[in-house]
């Protein structure tokens, strides 16, 4: 079978592709795919069994990574929690896949898929487990009473009572200094969490290209940004995906205060779902907080297909310091004016996914 190579940025067939594909996502809609390409010079193409006088019935989409640091791979997709294989028959899959091994060789050291669906691996190649993570998603076709109930009582419901006590002022949108605000709260929470920032770019340009699709949420208290989270939307689901917090204030109950906003929003427009996103399976903190607020939890697994033995391993020794060193923030660095530790933030994304 003939595979095809194709730009869903400019294929007229990828979004109509997204609006019939049930397992389509806000991952795969060209304004995120062109948001990775304005910040970190991620270039997406998708495989297809299509010819280019058909109408598109199937398409895996990658992100094609450069490092010198952490090597040249093919990643579906680089900073998305998950991003599914849209096929319509196992044929297709096993002969999209099989192409997608192939491509593994001298200068491409691996190619991962980071599919909630379990795919059907070709056997015949190196197929391997490379992550796990929990993902949460809260159904929202239910009466919002019997939503409120199933939160957590002391742990959500008394902290959102506790918010509304407090008269914290509520705004949502996109304006510049919603984005301004929500930023200095990401900055915040990074180095509380010693991780490095993600350019401030990233997220403005995530705000020109999502346009109504995306959607930032701030809790202030006195005229101060106290919390603040980001959700993107695509067909029946809203996206939970970064959320970030002024640490002082965590007791007035801000962040379950947003998240019942979220919800409250998305069922009086007819949303069915809130993707609470992943988690590292380490974190239990941020696991109990999704559990807490009455979301379904699975297990997902990342796939990856290596070019051979010394490719087994998560990655070679160099992109494993990288990844599992350079992203923790040293005491020095913290110490650094913010616009440095801004730039030191920009430098490490472009080699990270």
């Amino acid at each position: 079978m003939t595979i095809y190579t194709i730009d869903p940025l400019k294929d007229e067939r990828w979004l109509p592709l997204l609006d019939r594909h049930p397992d389509a996502s806000i991952f795969h809609d060209p304004r995120w795919l062109k948001a990775l390409l304005l910040t970190y010079g991620r270039q997406s193409f998708a495989f297809t069994t299509c010819s280019p006088d058909e109408p598109l019935r199937n398409g895996l989409v990658f992100c094609e990574v450069k490092s010198w640091l952490t090597g040249h791979r093919l990643v579906s997709l680089p900073f998305s929690d998950h991003c599914d294989l849209l096929t319509e028959s196992p044929r297709h899959t096993a002969e999209l896949l099989t192409h997608l091994g192939k491509t593994v060789g001298k200068t491409i050291r691996y190619v991962e898929i980071r599919s909630l669906k379990q795919p059907e691996l070709p056997s015949s190649q190196n197929w391997s487990q490379a992550e796990q993570f929990c993902f949460h998603a809260l159904p929202l076709d239910q009466p919002q009473g019997a939503l409120f109930k199933s939160l957590h009582k002391d742990c959500i419901q008394r902290k959102i009572r506790r918010a509304e006590k407090e008269n914290l002022e509520y705004r949502c949108g996109r304006s510049e200094l919603l984005l301004q605000q929500f930023y200095s709260l990401v900055l915040r929470t990074r180095i509380r969490h010693r991780l490095p920032p993600q350019p401030p770019e990233w997220f403005s340009n995530l705000v020109a290209c999502m346009g109504e699709a995306l959607t930032i949420r701030a809790a202030l208290k006195d005229g101060r940004a106290i919390a603040a989270i980001l959700t993107l939307s695509h067909k029946n689901v809203v996206t939970y995906k970064y959320g970030c917090s002024d640490e002082r204030f965590n007791n007035l109950g801000g962040t379950p205060f947003l998240f019942w906003k979220t919800i409250q929003e998305a069922q009086q427009i007819g949303m069915l779902e809130l993707d609470l996103g992943r988690s590292e399976i380490s974190n239990s903190g941020l696991i109990a907080f999704k559990d807490r607020l009455g979301a379904k939890k699975t297990i997902s697994t990342y796939w990856r297909c290596n070019s051979g033995r010394a490719s087994q391993s998560r990655t070679n020794f160099l992109a494993d310091a990288a990844k599992r060193i350079g992203p923790k923030i040293p005491n020095a660095v913290l110490r650094l004016p913010g616009n440095l530790l801004v730039a030191t933030g920009r430098l490490l994304y472009r080699h990270m996914d």
